[in-house]
């Protein structure tokens, strides 16, 4: 499967930053490459540049930074947020890489960003998700997110008291 994004239906900066926030994310994973260096990468030749024939969108670079650094610094307890939204036999370890990334960003800015709804937060990453996979997968993607969110902010969910 390639790892090369789809076409985003949403370019503004933020969603920039989430994608490129998920692809470092990847990277890293996958390829081991240390925050630093991965952070100057990105920053200085993928962010607002044609790599390999592809249009990479200028990011709000300071949003992808935090997202990074943010998931990098939480990963311990991040992972065990994603892991009670999936399914029992299905631990986020089997999840492959690339949706590793997607859930674990997803689940640190609706962890930490609480100035972003968190119905707002779930749909970016369900179009970053699609910029990657298919619509199963980015069906996986909502649910989990979903349930994240609903565990850390249940009052943005609870229906508000009948007068």
């Amino acid at each position: 499967m390639s790892r090369e994004p789809k076409p985003l239906r949403k370019a503004n900066r933020r969603g920039a930053a989430r994608l490129a926030a998920v692809q470092a994310l990847y990277q890293m994973d996958i390829a081991a490459t240390p925050l630093h260096e991965i952070l100057a990468e990105f920053e200085s030749h993928w962010i607002g540049r044609e790599v390999e024939g592809e249009q990479y969108l200028p990011a709000e670079a300071g949003f992808f930074r935090e997202i990074v650094n943010g998931v990098v610094a939480g990963q311990r307890k991040l992972d065990p947020l994603v892991d009670q939204a999936l399914a029992a036999s299905w631990p986020l370890k089997r999840v492959e890489a690339i949706l590793r990334s997607v859930l674990r960003a997803g689940a640190w800015e609706l962890d930490q960003r609480r100035d972003i709804p968190a119905r707002v937060v779930v749909s970016e990453y369900v179009d970053v998700a699609h910029a990657f996979v298919d619509r199963d997968e980015t069906g996986m993607v909502n649910a989990v997110l979903d349930e994240v969110a609903r565990r850390l902010r249940a009052a943005e969910f609870d229906p508000a008291p009948q007068a």
